[in-house]
């Protein structure tokens, strides 16, 4: 990868949005917290550098600097919202706080010209931009000139041509900065003059490649839990070390209806990769019995999904690595900056394993988004209805029952699933959700059936649509559709007198709906 930009994270929200902006123009970057060394952004080799927003205000004390070394390295930077104040107050200009605060949608007025607008946003015009900041820059450091202006920030943008430092102080990241990803790929396009040529062909070259340098002659386990991630996962191994591979699908006894025979047939049958089915369903019900905190449940599944590998590793005669589907929104949460990472992905063993293992972790998908990771799926030869499934979460229904678990519930909650799921896609509707599923809440309720009555559970609806998965929102089912699933899942499961549907919204941050 020769071409490469680098964003520095100051703990913003939207950070991982840059990111795949800057990968929606076809150029490569990655995410480092801002307090990496100098070396390692040296080491980088970037073409230009990107300083996130984040929540300091660079009027504190103790408030994160941007290395010095991104403005000696004379290559093009942009800094947005904290970052463009960062850049001010380190370079001679200032910033305060106390000023008019502006968050949400805003208009800014364009009133000058520079590369970073070019072709983008014309002198004169007014255009809607999405805000979130107290602090603002009053004073520009030498060099600088102000570019666009808003009624809470007369430095909204700033630009020091000269030397192709930028800032803004909105997020063009995001969806509700309508020409925000036209910004964006103009700086790391015209400005840092990346020709934009990262594909999911190229990556699956270089990652094939990587992969057999890391492995050599070792054996690899590759832990199929039936999601999309492991699944391609599982795909690119064999590509690169053929029979090397043996996959171990752990039946967990938590998957949704059906997706246990999917996958055997699937890697047995259609891809000839070899498999172990490892039914452990009774084994996962058992060490969950009795367990009712969400946390709790997360660490005995990943704990079991380990003990599961060992077993399978020894049977097959060992193996030197261990693979699993580790996505770049996991990386990133395990070294933001200041971010509640540590506990996000606590099934996952994204830090590595246990010593005891003496296995490495091959992780080749751990540079790629979700809608990559599917991208790269198709480009191995997964159907688009495999790779275009919803969401599933690693824990499985453990994390969608909610109380105790039982084989009961199980069967309840993945039938409730199963009728949702098939009365969406009966209605043309599921490639327009990003995610939908079912939930068995931990209450019941009293209902009256027919001439008896009934104290049964309760199943809640979610469904969600977003355009990045980092934000999203209730998908607005019309109330035909939602009393036909109702009136099926109560007269067609057992156990179930009561469906209700969520209408919250999910916030800017990582999307994991569980």
């Amino acid at each position: 990868m020769s071409e490469r930009v680098l964003i520095l994270d100051f703990g913003a929200q939207y950070t991982q949005l840059i990111a795949r902006r800057v990968r929606e123009a076809g150029v490569y970057c990655e995410i480092l917290p801002c307090t990496v060394s100098d070396q390692r952004i040296r080491d980088f080799a970037a073409k230009a550098i990107i300083l996130s927003g984040g929540p300091a205000s660079t009027t504190e004390a103790d408030a994160p600097k941007a290395p010095e070394i991104v403005f000696d390295l004379a290559i093009p930077v942009l800094g947005i919202c904290y970052g463009e104040q960062a850049i001010c107050a380190q370079l001679g200009g200032k910033v305060e706080i106390g000023h008019h605060r502006e968050f949400g949608r805003a208009t800014v007025e364009i009133t000058d010209s520079c590369a970073l607008f070019d072709g983008v946003f014309d002198v004169g015009t007014e255009e809607q931009v999405w805000m979130s900041h107290g602090d603002r820059v009053v004073a520009l450091p030498p060099g600088f000139k102000a570019v666009a202006t808003s009624a809470g920030a007369p430095f909204a943008a700033i630009a020091d041509e000269s030397r192709k430092i930028y800032g803004v102080q909105f997020h063009p990241e995001v969806v509700h900065t309508p020409k925000g990803a036209a910004l964006l790929t103009n700086f790391v396009r015209s400005i840092a003059g990346c020709v934009g040529d990262w594909s999911m062909a190229a990556f699956r070259g270089q990652a094939v490649e990587r992969v057999r340098q890391q492995v050599g002659d070792g054996r690899v386990i590759c832990g199929l839990s039936g999601g999309v991630d492991s699944a391609v996962t599982a795909l690119l191994l064999h590509e690169a070390i053929g029979d090397q591979l043996t996959c171990v699908f752990v039946d967990t006894g938590l998957l949704r209806a059906g997706e246990a025979e999917q996958i055997v047939t699937l890697f047995r049958g259609q891809f000839n990769i070899p498999l172990v089915h490892a039914d452990e369903g009774e084994l996962f019900l058992g060490r969950l019995d009795g367990i009712t905190d969400p946390e709790r449940k997360r660490k005995i599944i990943g704990a079991t999904f380990i003990d599961v590998f060992e077993t399978e590793s020894k049977k097959i005669g060992g193996a030197d690595f261990l693979a699993q589907g580790t996505l770049y929104p996991d990386v990133i949460e395990s070294v933001s900056f200041k971010g509640p990472s540590v506990t996000i992905k606590s099934h996952h063993n994204v830090g590595g394993l246990p010593e005891r293992m003496r296995m490495t972790l091959v992780e080749p998908l751990r540079e790629l988004f979700k809608d990559e990771v599917r991208a790269l799926g198709e480009e191995l030869g997964l159907s688009h209805d495999f790779v275009g499934r919803h969401p599933f979460p690693g824990p499985g229904l453990a994390v969608r029952i909610l109380g105790a678990i039982t084989k009961e519930r199980v069967a309840t909650l993945q039938e409730a699933d199963r009728i949702f799921l098939d009365e969406i896609r009966r209605a043309g509707l599921y490639d327009d959700i990003w995610q939908a599923f079912a939930v068995l809440l931990p209450v019941k309720t009293v209902g009256v059936m027919g001439d008896a009555r009934t104290y049964e559970d309760v199943c809640a609806l979610r469904a969600v649509t977003s355009v990045d998965g980092m934000t999203a929102d209730f998908f607005h089912f019309d109330m035909a559709f939602l009393g036909r699933v109702a009136n099926r899942i109560v007269n067609e499961v057992k156990g179930i007198n009561r469906v209700s549907y969520d209408v919250t919204s999910k916030p800017p941050g990582t999307i994991e709906w569980e």
